[in-house]
């Protein structure tokens, strides 16, 4: 037994090893996002560090070892953008509003104006793989610098040196000169100017207390943390600011600004109409290709059916870019048939009821392959003798397809048709290749168009504007989330009852 146990332990050791050497490295990971600022993220590899320890270093747990690296990567890669990004829709984060308070102070503060009567030009000498500063009008030098980090040298009168490097390489040197601060003898401190001189630097703003700054021209700046920002006493914003949280003001701005509320309601309706749209052509479309397919007198089958297939085969950027090129309104191939045949010459991109069709069509042929391979299986399941029984009463065949074959080809049906959905009320690839959400909507005080869906509307107010509002965009993604979360558990309420009446209907 104790020889049995002795060799336990001897495998033991190489295990636990690798446990600890695992541990320590996540525990080091979480320690260094917390401190760069990202507590969240942080807390997340925290408790993976503990709980790949508890499980990977206990036989009691060695069950769980299985099921840990999906929730890891759960955690990892779906719960954390999902609550980081909810969070984020509470707060004012935009790109005027990237930082942190105390970064936000240390931007400021290092802002200043160049007195351009104390500007003179500089060489530099190498010595030794360390710099020194030479101004020949003043005939001053520098004490010895590396040129690597934030330093400040003195300047005292010295004899022009010898070696002094050309221009070339003195701008080689410019992220150093950037950090480097001179003082005169006189006390003066000069900083680098440009790629030709330094020069006496006055501070835009300097920090006069707590929550103070005081600008060159005697302007007294407060910090105002309810909306991340310094203010002037007439309550003008400086740039750049600081994330503070702000509670429900990117929700009430979304309800209460009619510049926002316009067009996200607008958009809101559009979704669910494309969405709505696009399903329900993509299963017609379906349905109907797969019940001619079905039709036995139909020669060459086999052929068609590949044809029919290949929108599905063909990757969807690459057919989405191709329709671009297709409704092009000068040069594209269907206005040149639509203007030779009709004389017209349709606005696809610049008229906004045009430009949804456009979408819905290009969206249309992306997703009928899909319906109808799922169609011709369904169709397979229906009973013949249900659909003689029915020509024997007399029906026509159209009578029997929706009287016969479409309420039993539903209900299988309805599951994947909520799902196909959901897809499309986040079909962001096809509005963004195809029409990058164009045309505007006028009147909006933020990047909104007519044909986008929330999801474009979203990316575009986060990613694609000068002014990106990140905070607003993550309340817009939390209504979102909820909206799809609403379409998921229906779509699990229909699979269930589905399951159900399959039940009820073999006993």
């Amino acid at each position: 037994m104790s020889t049995g146990a002795g060799r336990s332990r001897s495998r033991a050791w190489p295990r636990l090893l690798a446990v600890t050497i695992v541990t320590v490295v996540l525990l080091w990971a979480a320690f260094t996002l917390y401190t760069v600022g990202q507590p969240l993220l942080g807390a997340i590899i925290l408790g993976l560090a503990t709980g790949f320890a508890v499980i990977f270093g206990s036989d009691r747990f060695y069950g769980s070892r299985f099921i840990f690296p999906g929730i890891a990567a759960v955690l990892v890669f779906i719960a954390f953008p999902v609550i980081y990004t909810i969070y984020i829709g509470f707060t004012n984060y935009s790109s005027s509003n990237l930082l942190t308070y105390p970064r936000t102070i240390e931007v400021l503060t290092a802002r200043g104006t160049v007195d351009q009567t104390t500007e003179q030009p500089f060489a530099i000498a190498a010595d030794d793989g360390e710099y020194r500063i030479w101004l020949p009008e003043s005939g001053l030098l520098s004490d010895p610098v590396t040129l690597t980090e934030e330093e400040t040298a003195a300047l005292s009168p010295a004899p022009a040196p010898q070696a002094l490097l050309d221009r070339r390489e003195a701008i080689a040197l410019r992220d150093g000169l950037s950090r480097l601060t001179l003082e005169t003898p006189d006390g003066q401190l000069i900083r680098n100017a440009g790629l030709r001189s330094f020069a006496l630097v006055i501070p835009d703003y300097v920090q006069t207390g707590p929550d103070q700054l005081t600008r060159n021209d005697g302007q007294v700046l407060t910090a105002n943390h309810d909306i991340g920002f310094f203010q002037t006493e007439d309550g003008q914003a400086v740039s750049p600011g600081w994330r503070v949280n702000v509670g429900l003001a990117n929700f009430e701005r979304i309800f209460t600004s009619a510049g926002i509320r316009g067009p996200t309601v607008e958009i809101f309706l559009w979704t669910f109409v494309f969405a709505g749209l696009s399903v329900t052509l993509c299963f017609a479309v379906g349905l109907l290709l797969a019940v001619i397919l079905q039709w036995e007198h139909l020669r060459l089958k086999p052929v068609y059916r590949v044809l029919l297939i290949l929108p599905y085969a063909v990757p969807s950027f690459i057919s989405i870019l191709v329709f671009r090129g297709l409704f092009n309104q000068n040069f594209g191939e269907i206005n040149l048939i639509l203007e030779a045949l009709f004389g017209l010459r349709p606005n696809w991109f610049t008229d906004a009821t045009l430009a949804r069709t456009m979408v819905v069509i290009v969206n249309t042929w992306l997703g009928y392959p899909y319906m109808m391979l799922l169609a011709m299986g369904f169709l397979q399941s229906v009973p013949e003798d249900h659909k003689k029984a029915a020509v024997l009463e007399g029906a026509s065949s159209i009578r029997v397809f929706f009287t016969i074959t479409l309420p039993q080809i539903i209900p299988p049906f309805l599951p994947l048709l909520i799902a196909a959905f959901a897809f499309n009320f986040n079909n962001l690839v096809l509005i963004f290749l195809l029409t990058r959400g164009l045309p505007d909507i006028p009147g909006t005080v933020i990047p909104a168009g007519k044909t986008d869906i929330l999801a474009s509307f979203t990316y575009r107010l986060a990613f694609d504007n000068a002014g990106q509002q990140f905070g607003l965009a993550g309340a817009i993604t939390l209504l979102i989330f909820v909206v799809v979360a609403a379409i998921s558990y229906a779509n699990f309420v229909a699979m269930r009852r589905a399951a159900a009446r399959r039940l009820g209907r073999s006993a």
